[in-house]
Parts: C-alpha cells; sequence; structure tokens
C-alpha cells in the first residue's frame, strides 16, 4: 500500500491511523492527532521517524558524530580497565571508586557504538517507532545508556560521601565503606533501571540509539537520577566551603602568631595556631590526592544535570496534551499548506521540542564523558608501567650458564674434526672453586676493628669525656661510707 493510499482522509503528509495495526511496535510512540474532516473527525498521524519532520532528515547523520566520538573514545576505557587490571598499583594508583566510576562510563560509550554496527530500522512501520521489544538494537543501546547514567551518577555521590567524610570528619575509610560502596553503587542502578525498563522502557525518539520514554520517565528515572546529582553537588559544595574555611582560618591564625613575636604567646593560642596548620596540611594532602575525582565529579553532575533538563523539557512539550497540540498548530498548518516541506516548517518546530544544536551538544557532550575521565585518571605512570611490562615479557631471557656446564660432555669440538695440535692449543678453564689459603686462616689481629673513633659532643650536651684517674675512676674511699661499729671483736683462743 503506497502512502497516497494511506492518507486516507488525512491530507498530506499524514497518515490515517485506522489503515495500521493497533499493535507492533511502539504504539505509545505514535504522534496522532483528531483532524476535522467531511466524513467527521479522523485520527490522522505524523510519518516516523518524528525527528525527521522536526529537524530534517540530516538530524540522523549529525547525531551519528556521537557515535563515532564514542568510538575513538571507547580504546581510551578500556586502555584505563586493562591498566587497573593487569599493571601493579604502584604504577596506576587505582582503586575501587576508579574503577567502577570507569565501568560506569564503559557502559555508556558501548551505547553508542552499538547503532554503528547494527545499523537499526528506527520504526516497525509509517507511522509506529520501534521500542526494546521489537527491535534488540534498541534494548541494548537504551538499557546500556540509561544503566551507565545510573552507575555514575551513583558513583559520583559516593566519591562525594567518601571525600566529605575524609576532609570534614576525618573519617578512615575501611572495608565496610569499601562493600557498602559496591552493594549501593551497583544495587542502586540495578533496580533503577529494571524498575525503569518495567513502567517505562526505551524507544527510537531521535538518531540510531534509544531514548527513555515519556510515560513516567520523571518518576522512575529522572526524579531519583537528579536526587543523587543534587545530594553530590550539595555535598561536594559544602566540602569545598569547609576546605576554604580552614584555608583562611590558618591564614589568620599564622598573621596573628607572627604580628604578637615580641612576647610568647601564650598556650591557648599556641595550640590553637598548631591546630590550624595541621587542619591545613591534612586538607592539602587529600585535595592533591583527589582532585581529579572531584573535578571528575563536577563534569559528571553538569552533564547529568544539563540532560535530564533537556529530556523534561522534550518529553513535557511531546506529549499529546490539547495544551501542546495548541502549541502545535502552526507547526502542522505549514506542514499542511507546504504538504510536507521540512525547510519551510523547521523554524516552527519548535514549538514541540529543543532545537537541533541542543540535541545534538547533549549527544556529544555525553559521549565525550569517557574522554575527560581519560585525561583526569590516565597517570604517565600507567605508560611506563606498560614499557615495563612487554619489556618484561617481550625481553630476552638472560639464564644462568655454569662453568662447568660441560665439564661431563665430550668436547664439541671433535665433531669439526680438529687435528690435535689445535685442541692442545686451547686452555681449559680454571676451576673456580679454590682451597683454602693458608695465609686467611690466622685469627683476626687488632688491626682489623679499626681505628678508634672520635669523640663528638652533641650541641645539646653540656657533659665531656674524662680520662681515667690513679685510682681507676673513683675519686672517693669506698670505706669511709661505711658506718663504724661499737662492738670490740675477741679473738676466740
Amino acid at each position: 500500500m503506497s502512502n497516497q493510499t494511506l492518507h486516507g482522509l488525512c491530507p498530506e503528509p499524514f497518515l490515517q491511523e485506522s489503515f495500521f495495526p493497533s499493535t507492533g511496535g511502539f504504539t505509545q510512540g505514535r504522534y496522532c492527532a483528531q483532524l476535522p474532516s467531511a466524513n467527521g473527525n479522523v485520527s490522522c498521524c505524523m510519518p516516523c521517524p518524528l525527528a525527521d519532520w522536526m529537524y530534517g532528515e540530516e538530524i540522523t547523520t549529525k547525531s551519528r558524530a556521537a557515535s563515532w566520538l564514542s568510538v575513538a573514545v571507547l580504546p581510551l576505557c578500556i586502555f584505563l580497565l586493562v591498566s587497573y587490571a593487569v599493571l601493579p598499583p604502584r604504577w596506576t594508583q587505582r582503586h575501587y571508586l576508579s574503577i567502577c566510576f570507569t565501568m560506569g562510563i564503559f557502559c555508556m560509550e558501548i551505547a553508542f557504538v552499538i547503532p554503528l554496527g547494527a545499523k537499526p530500522d528506527q520504526c516497525y512501520n509509517q507511522i509506529t517507532p520501534n521500542d526494546m521489544h521489537s527491535n534488540l538494537s534498541c534494548a541494548w543501546s537504551g538499557t546500556l545508556l540509561l544503566f551507565g547514567g545510573w552507575a555514575v551518577v551513583t558513583w559520583s555521590f559516593i566519591r562525594t560521601l567518601a571525600f566529605h567524610l575524609q576532609v570534614c570528619w576525618e573519617v578512615i575509610l575501611g572495608k565496610k565503606f569499601m562493600w557498602g560502596a559496591f552493594i549501593c553503587g551497583w544495587g542502586i542502578p540495578g533496580i533503577g533501571i529494571t524498575v525503569m525498563l518495567l513502567l517505562t522502557g526505551v524507544s527510537f525518539r531521535f538518531g540510531d540509539m534509544c531514548h527513555i520514554n515519556i510515560k513516567h520517565a520523571t518518576k522512575d528515572y529522572w526524579a531519583p537520577v537528579m536526587a543523587f546529582a543534587g545530594a553530590s553537588l550539595v555535598l561536594q559544595l559544602a566540602t569545598m566551603a569547609y576546605c576554604i574555611h580552614v584555608y583562611v582560618k590558618s591564614i589568620f591564625d599564622t598573621t596573628d602568631s607572627s604580628t604578637n613575636s615580641s612576647h610568647l604567646p601564650s598556650y591557648t593560642s599556641s595550640v590553637r595556631t598548631v591546630t590550624a596548620r595541621q587542619a591545613y596540611r591534612r586538607i592539602r594532602r587529600v585535595l592533591q590526592l583527589q582532585w581529579r575525582g572531584v573535578a571528575l565529579v563536577f563534569v559528571i553532575i553538569g552533564n547529568v544535570i544539563f540532560f535530564a533538563v533537556v529530556f523534561i523539557q522534550v518529553n513535557n512539550k511531546t506529549s499529546l496534551t490539547p495544551e501542546n497540540l495548541h502549541k502545535a498548530q502552526p507547526w502542522i498548518f505549514c506542514l499542511i499548506s507546504t504538504k510536507g516541506d521540512v525547510k519551510k516548517c523547521q523554524s516552527l518546530a519548535h514549538a514541540i521540542g529543543p532545537n537541533e544544536s541542543t540535541i545534538l551538544a547533549l549527544l556529544i557532550l555525553l559521549s565525550l564523558v569517557g574522554f575527560w575521565n581519560f585525561i583526569l585518571f590516565a597517570r604517565p605512570g600507567m605508560f611506563l608501567g606498560w614499557a615495563e611490562f612487554f619489556k618484561t615479557k617481550l625481553g630476552r631471557n638472560h639464564e644462568f650458564v655454569s662453568a662447568d656446564a660441560r665439564a661431563k660432555t665430550p668436547d664439541t669440538r671433535t665433531y669439526e674434526m680438529l687435528g690435535s695440535a689445535v685442541l692442545t692449543s686451547c686452555k681449559s678453564p680454571e676451576p673456580i672453586v679454590r682451597s683454602p689459603s693458608a695465609a686467611r686462616t690466622k685469627s683476626p689481629e687488632g688491626s682489623h676493628y679499626g681505628r678508634d673513633a672520635r669523640y663528638v659532643r652533641p650541641s645539646m650536651s653540656f657533659s665531656s669525656p674524662r680520662p681515667p684517674s690513679a685510682s681507676q675512676g673513683r675519686d672517693w674511699d669506698p670505706q669511709s661510707t661505711f658506718a663504724q661499729s661499737n662492738h670490740q671483736h675477741t679473738p676466740s683462743k
């Protein structure tokens, strides 16, 4: 059946919905409305895909730029994960927070690469888009993208919480925190993505990659994701404010102690000054170790907030409500009057969605998350570690060869039929093990112990060594300390 026949009672370019089955594909993704006709109101639908009529057919080609960026970024994520798994920790400075963070980003990058190989068909029929039930590529790309987003946001919150506890509360994170982080970091995204797929699902909305549907999307995905992102942002800002507070306090304490140098400081002020300096040094050390994670958390939170705002805006404008249909009337009448000329009506399409540049910027920013992760967490030591790894594995093995390895084997020169004159001219190696010399069996003399050491008086010592006196170091008479007895001893007869 041609498109001319499928128009039915609907004006061009719209298609009559009654000509299509009510099952198959994502039927809730049809963009249909009741239009008046000679036979009454008839349900007319926009042809699929809707994004081509809003932004032009080039939107699919332009959106593939984000997928090709992910092709370039994906090896960087693989390099980090393999380095964490193979190289020793002294080269990678690996930590479970960084490893899990990179795994979440890896899922997002895979979601962008899948459509390039699968080349999926966005539409089930002329008015119905495909969803996760009718297209396998849609199911994998949408699930991995949203699961990766969930995981990245959750691990951003865990990293921010760990940073806050270390800096503000001086908590030493142990195995309990690590196992709790594993359970929450992967359990929450797993539960969240399961609930989202059951209640909302994913389908083709723009481009070759599937995105979350409109129904219940705010409740089961965007609201909890934004809650974790907002909590991460608040904790991060609170921690940075505390760092600034400690830094300023240490400056004022140092100034007070330097200006009051004319007299000795009191005990209380001295303790307060030392405590502020120690806190500042401790916080500076933590910042030196974790500034990469802090920077990446800010990048992730910024992308997530932008991503959520744009998609919530798209959902609000494309949902089939009387208010949205009223706003879309100028664009719909333009398409009817021009018989489907997209370019002439493209300026009016902003009434039902964001502009094309916003959509493309959103996809490109998402695909570049792995690049920023590599820039911040790829250390120069990783490359040195790989150089040493390949040098050790592929280098020549230097085996130990004993000096008398051929002592019990026949001379190999006899196989070359060398004459006796040549054989006698060669000198066999001398034995390495020698009998002990008689000169070395003597007992060590006094000179073996070296000369007398020179006494060096310590700088804070007020005593010095004295030579022994004639009484062998005693300048007192021991008998003078004895008590005198009044008993007179009478010798026995």
